[in-house]
């Protein structure tokens, strides 16, 4: 997540920019809505074009990581999409737990961090180590080097 990070904060970057020069916004707080709309966007077509491009990333790529839909070559738009807002769910219902309690500074990074560790517990308790938005949505990310190489 903190390579795929560094790579996406370059796309965020252009598409901020963007989004200021369009509007001639001079304010980070201004628009502030229609921002988080469109970086939501912007992020999600990042991934979904990855996803069914060639099932990676670019981080992935070099973790030798890959989205599979069972029994498909390519994963389906469709399916990229509802994997893109179910994998939300790593951070929504601990910034939502952080909203209702108003947390700020240390508690409230706490309560996000404690959320994640909740998400990456559901790959602890799935028989084949999968996070739950990859269950819910049909896929898997799988070992890539492995589907690559050449058989003997």
């Amino acid at each position: 997540m903190l390579y795929e990070s560094l790579l996406l904060f370059g796309v965020v970057f252009i598409a901020d920019w963007l989004l200021d020069t369009l509007t001639q916004s001079r304010h980070a707080l201004a628009l502030r809505h229609t921002r988080q709309a469109w970086l939501f966007f912007v992020i999600g077509a990042y991934f979904i074009f990855f996803w069914c491009r060639s099932g990676q990333t670019l981080a992935m790529k070099t973790w030798h990581l890959k989205i599979c839909p069972p029994g498909q070559v390519r994963l389906p738009v469709r399916r990229a999409l509802l994997r893109y807002c179910l994998a939300w769910m790593w951070f929504l219902p601990a910034m939502a737990i952080d909203a209702a309690f108003g947390l700020q500074g240390w508690p409230s990074i706490a309560v996000i961090f404690l959320g994640m560790c909740a998400w990456i517990a559901t790959a602890w308790f799935d028989p084949q180590r999968q996070f739950l938005h990859d269950r819910l949505a049909g896929t898997r990310i799988v070992d890539s080097a492995g589907l690559n190489a050449p058989s003997a």
